[in-house]
């Protein structure tokens, strides 16, 4: 009998630990899945970053939107998702580096600068959302949404470049960053 008990105590907490792995998984991918629309949820994959600018899957999807926690990132908030377009990937990566490698925002800046001159600096998929959403928590956050126009210009796309006139206005024009900025979002 005490075998049975000494048994049944050694294989009980593997019974139920991939219930938890699966529950927390779960949680995650439901994290990093709020800033999208019900719709869009379904067929977004879902990847969490690993130390190295490498990603594991933890959904795949069947469209073209990938989104990730970015909280764990040094300067950010305690709630910091992203959804982007999976051709993104490499510019996503990109910017991890630069915040990991960098002290400040002001030196993060003078990376991605640095990279914009030498012509190393990976360029967005053209017409691809950014999707953030970030705050204290889910329930405070804001979403924030722009749309990738690399090298794009006033000029070149007849929006202005700046907010001031209340609509959708080029920011970072003429860079491999301008982008379309989405009032209210």
């Amino acid at each position: 009998m005490k075998k049975i008990l000494l048994l049944s105590v050694i294989l009980a907490p593997m019974v139920f630990w991939p219930s938890v792995d699966v529950s927390a998984q779960a949680s995650t991918i439901a994290k990093a899945l709020a800033p999208l629309p019900a719709r869009s949820q379904e067929g977004a994959t879902v990847v969490s970053w690993n130390d190295d600018y490498t990603y594991e899957v933890l959904k795949e999807g069947s469209g073209q939107l990938v989104c990730y926690d970015r909280a764990s990132e040094d300067r950010r908030g305690a709630f910091d998702v992203q959804c982007t377009n999976l051709g993104n990937l490499d510019r996503v990566a990109q910017n991890r580096r630069f915040r990991v490698e960098s002290s400040s925002r002001e030196e993060e800046n003078e990376m991605i600068s640095a990279a914009e001159a030498a012509g190393t600096r990976v360029e967005p998929v053209y017409g691809s959302l950014w999707i953030a959403m970030r705050g204290e928590d889910q329930a405070s956050a804001g979403i924030h949404t722009t749309i990738a126009m690399p090298y794009a210009t006033g000029a070149s796309t007849g929006f202005p470049e700046n907010g001031r006139g209340g609509g959708s206005f080029i920011m970072a024009g003429g860079t491999s960053a301008a982008h379309l900025m989405i009032p209210g979002r």
